[in-house]
């Protein structure tokens, strides 16, 4: 096998039935199939009515009233002596037609409305859904009544108030995806990109509810059409004399007892018309929820990374920070503390997290999970999930405090100047757009390129980052990469606009250790190439002890020791420091021995032990220890750290 043939991604059955989209899955279903030709075969009939319908659909015979088919009126005449089939022809038309427009009409002022009360939250959502249930409580057809009450009646208000009916109805589909939608990882790596809002909303979330708004659609045109032949039968649609399918039926049930089959010809349209649209809506259905997503995959066994020696770091940086001090380096977090509202006390997630992060050098934060260092990598960029919040504490970057920034102020940094490499790069691409297409988001925000030069810049950028036929891989979409690639990928997303800081979430996880090598490998080599400092977010000691200068190690929501890496790991002084070491496997273990655990778990942000948060585990721990909350000094938050000799792992 050559190396281009090794390097390429294996397509599985899973990626095979991903690639195969839900358009293809629709055009194998025999049923969807009949519906979608008995559907262009009805639009293209009302289109071309008038080479179609063999007599106007207003050319009166008061000599061949009510009579039925025959070789010269193949449905018969109505009332009038008007020809059956070329009303019904003609009245496609005006069903049809006023049933996809009041569709649209919904369709975008809905969605629109649902994707920006979604995305907005807070007291827009509460009001704007306090409307929309009121409206919604009103039946569908009182509120047509209504409606047409206040602007007559006729086609234009008929359509209008099937619209308004309809957007109700989408204002809660987008709004639903949209609370969905914007937890996800890709719509963190499009804001920490720097993209502004609205191309967030319409070009990152939208294309990836299509799907629902499809199904959606299918069914409310079949809706529609009922509706406004409703209206129109009631007299209060178009026009009673006009070749409409609700006004014919009205006419028809006139002469029901004298022409029985008048009805039969535009109540079948009605029925059948629906019935197409409901069939295809249903099957859209069944393939869109059918579809399920790959399992999150398992993290493959890691052991330490032989990888060249990491930069020296600025010597003014190389200090222990304690709680609340700066050091001035070109990031700087002091004291940041975030909390969500859970019960009375809320949730305190982050707690004083203090540390410095100086150019050229690399800073790791380790501790198992649940111990907040995704959610300082978050803060940082102001990402921090809704509805939690900064309610203590600075980001300083370059001078400029992050944590108070606005939206607009941080869009200028996100991307630009502080880029993020998220853990799971399947999550964090949008699955609807291409590598391409995503690649070049921040230089199209950021340097103003063109589309071809931003384009031309992706294409040299997966190439340095590793990616084999980069140019051509461009089209392609993230299912079509392996988990490197895809990882790559993300790394040359975050790089675009060489950023002066990197934030690398977990940039290994669920990578082979070859994998894992080659990408800590090209982080070193970029960070020497653009001299950016990285925070580096992991739970491997030993890529820790391979790639970084200095060290936090954290645990429920606050760092409990801190300092130059060979200092925290050859005399760790914090027991936590010392039994993730201990747990951590390495030369000296014994062949086939069981490494020793972590009695317990991180406890949650809403119940958190009195004292120190580690004492519940910890061996070491004495009566002292669970009385008040221990501060960081000179690097490590123990009571006992210059008490107890911390023997080298």
């Amino acid at each position: 096998m050559t190396s281009s043939q090794s390097a390429a991604p294996q397509m599985t059955d899973l990626d095979a039935t991903r690639a195969s989209t839900w358009t293809d899955q629709l055009l194998r279903r025999p049923a969807s199939l009949f519906c979608l030709a008995a559907l262009a075969l009805l639009a293209g009939t009302a289109i071309f009515a008038p080479l179609v319908a063999p007599y106007h659909p207003e050319a009166v015979d008061t000599l061949r009233r009510l009579q039925g088919p025959s070789i010269d009126h193949w449905l018969g005449t109505d009332s009038l002596g008007r020809d059956v089939l070329s009303r019904v022809i003609y009245g496609a038309r005006v069903s049809l037609g006023a049933a996809v427009v009041s569709v649209t009409l919904a369709a975008v002022a809905g969605t629109s409305i649902g994707l920006l009360i979604g995305y907005l939250g807070g007291w827009w959502d509460s009001v704007a859904m306090r409307v929309v249930d009121a409206l919604q409580s009103i039946p569908a057809l009182v509120f047509a009544f209504a409606i047409i009450a206040l602007v007559g009646k006729g086609i234009v208000p008929t359509t209008l108030a099937v619209a308004v009916i309809f957007a109700i109805a989408y204002i809660r589909i987008a709004r639903g995806v949209m609370l969905r939608e914007r937890q996800r990882r890709y719509v963190d790596a499009a804001t920490a990109a720097g993209l502004p809002t609205p191309r967030i909303i319409f070009g990152e979330i939208l294309p990836n509810m299509v799907g629902p708004l499809v199904v959606e659609t299918a069914i409310l045109l079949g809706s529609a059409q009922l509706i406004i032949a409703m209206l129109s039968f009631l007299g209060l649609g178009v026009d009673a004399d006009a070749a409409d399918w609700g006004s014919m039926l009205n006419d028809a049930r006139i002469y029901q007892g004298v022409h029985p089959f008048l009805s039969i010809p535009s109540g079948l349209a009605i029925t059948f018309s629906v019935l197409l649209f409901n069939v295809l809506g249903d099957d859209l259905r069944d393939i869109l929820t059918g579809t399920q997503r790959p399992a999150a995959g398992r993290r493959a066994p890691q052991g330490a990374v032989a990888l060249s020696a990491p930069a020296a770091a600025d010597a003014s940086c190389g200090v222990a920070k304690d709680e609340g001090s700066q050091t001035g380096g070109i990031l700087d977090v002091s004291g940041l503390t975030i909390e969500f509202p859970v019960g009375n006390n809320g949730a305190r997630v982050l707690d004083g997290v203090s540390f410095s992060l100086c150019a050229g050098e690399t800073f790791g934060l380790v501790g198992e999970s649940g111990s907040g260092k995704s959610q300082t990598a978050l803060a940082i960029l102001g990402l921090t999930p809704k509805p939690g919040m900064v309610t203590a504490g600075s980001v300083h970057f370059e001078g400029r405090n992050l944590a108070t920034a606005g939206e607009h102020d941080l869009r200028r940094v996100r991307g630009k100047e502080i880029a993020m490499i998220f853990q799971d790069p399947m999550a964090a691409f949008s699955p609807v757009h291409t590598i391409g297409d995503q690649v070049i988001v921040p230089l199209q925000a950021h340097a103003k390129l063109s589309r071809a030069a931003a384009r031309d810049r992706a294409a040299d950028l997966l190439d340095r980052v590793g990616v084999p036929n980069a140019r051509r891989r461009l089209d392609d979409y993230p299912h079509q990469f392996s988990g490197g690639m895809a990882q790559r990928a993300m790394i040359a997303m975050a790089l675009t606009c060489e950023p002066k800081v990197l934030l690398a979430d977990e940039p290994t996880t669920a990578l082979d250790v070859t994998i894992q090598a080659q990408v800590l490998d090209l982080l070193h080599e970029l960070q020497q190439e653009m001299e950016m400092a990285i925070l580096l977010i992991t739970h491997d000691l030993g890529v820790v002890a391979a790639t970084c200068d200095r060290v936090g190690v954290m645990y429920s929501g606050q760092i409990v020791e801190t300092g130059n890496m060979s200092d925290v790991f050859d005399t760790p002084r914090h027991p936590y420091t010392r039994a993730l070491m201990e747990a951590t496997p390495h030369s000296s273990s014994a062949f086939g021995g069981r490494l020793p655990t972590i009695d317990g778990r991180v406890p949650p942000p809403w119940n958190l032990p009195q004292g120190c948060r580690f004492h519940p585990r910890c061996r070491f721990a004495i009566k002292a220890c669970t009385v008040a909350p221990v501060p960081l000094m000179d690097g490590s938050r123990c009571l006992r750290a210059g008490e107890l000799l911390m023997a080298e792992v």
